[in-house]
């Protein structure tokens, strides 16, 4: 099958950063269904993983974790699906990767891809779709629910990957008021038409730019990325009891800072159940399917913006290299071998 994938990490300016690959045909194992891969996105782990975890054992390492495809064959204690079903998933951290043009993936965190999208516009979500699902109601707490409760989710990076889905999210299903941040106007307008309430600019004081719209600060904030550029003002802004989750890596920071405001830290990471095998793994199942169900009905939209053609080492080079200015807008997609 092809595949792409590299031999050395490598800055994504040198041409063997990643490259095009004949490799074996993968085989399913007992919970794994065969996915024949029709699209896959380009996530920030993407980069961080190419960059940071060199090859073992001499073999190319692939990445690669949100995928859409057919499957083709299931292993046999499979019960959730069969050949022929459109899928959607985000991979585990501790497997071979999706760009290939077959992938094998443990059935309990792929969900059935929602029947309105196509292969790309669904391939754009999984994992971001995941994280926020985890971030807004596994870690900080967020009840469903739409009564305007007077409570509001601050949204660090909102124009990304995740900051694209986590405001619909917290627009649609609870009753917060919804704040993004964002830099430049597209992204402020994109940030906008997802649904936010209220946009504000990340390269001015937070608390000074929330103190602008009429809010003295917000019971939860969700750091999507710099979290230790802002964390000073991360504190001044979140309110005494509130929850703060982040997604990213940041450099040290002091976290004692929070404890005169009992302010909870939150760390979402959505390849923990696969990685480290949960009992509730089967969650990451549920909640795509009910992903899926919120996008057929027009509750929630996909957050794709670039087509990038089609899935070559080429075109994921020009992805990483996006992904690697932290100016993308949504998600990137490449479609097809």
């Amino acid at each position: 099958m092809k595949a792409i994938g590299y031999h050395r990490s490598l800055p994504i300016t040198d041409p063997e950063s990643l490259i095009d690959l004949e490799l074996p045909d993968p085989t399913p194992g007992a919970h794994d269904l065969l996915v024949e891969v029709h699209a896959v996105s380009v996530n920030p782990v993407d980069a961080k993983v190419r960059a940071r975890m060199a090859p073992e054992d001499g073999q190319p390492k692939v990445l690669g974790w949100d995928a859409s495809g057919v499957v083709r064959a299931v292993g046999k204690d499979v019960t959730l699906f069969k050949p022929g079903d459109k899928v959607w998933y985000a991979g585990s951290l501790v497997r071979p990767g999706t760009n290939s043009e077959l992938h094998v993936v443990d059935e309990r965190i792929v969900g059935h891809m929602p029947a309105t999208l196509d292969f790309a516009q669904a391939a754009a979500l999984p994992l971001t779709a995941i994280t926020a699902w985890e971030l807004l109601f596994d870690r900080l707490g967020v009840p469903e629910g739409r009564e305007a409760n007077g409570q509001a989710l601050l949204v660090i990076g909102a124009a990304g990957g995740v900051g694209s889905i986590l405001v619909q999210l917290a627009r649609q299903l609870t009753g917060l008021t919804v704040i993004g941040t964002a830099s430049r106007p597209e992204t402020a307008q994109w940030v906008t038409e997802l649904g936010a309430h209220h946009v504000i600019d990340h390269t001015r004081p937070l608390s000074q730019e929330l103190k602008r719209i009429g809010f003295d600060g917000v019971e939860y904030i969700a750091s999507l990325n710099q979290t230790d550029r802002h964390f000073d003002e991360i504190v001044a802004s979140i309110k005494p009891q509130g929850r703060v989750g982040l997604i990213d890596d940041p450099e040290i920071i002091d976290f004692r800072k929070l404890k005169t405001k009992a302010v909870s830290l939150h760390w979402e990471f959505m390849f923990t159940r696969s990685m480290f095998g949960t009992a509730d793994q089967i969650r990451q199942h549920e909640l795509l399917d009910r992903v899926a169900r919120l996008i057929d009905e027009g509750v929630l939209r996909t957050t794709l913006n670039e087509r990038f053609g089609s899935i070559n080492a080429a075109n994921l080079r020009r992805a990483h290299e996006l992904i690697e200015t932290n100016r993308a807008r949504g998600k990137i997609v490449l479609e097809g071998f």
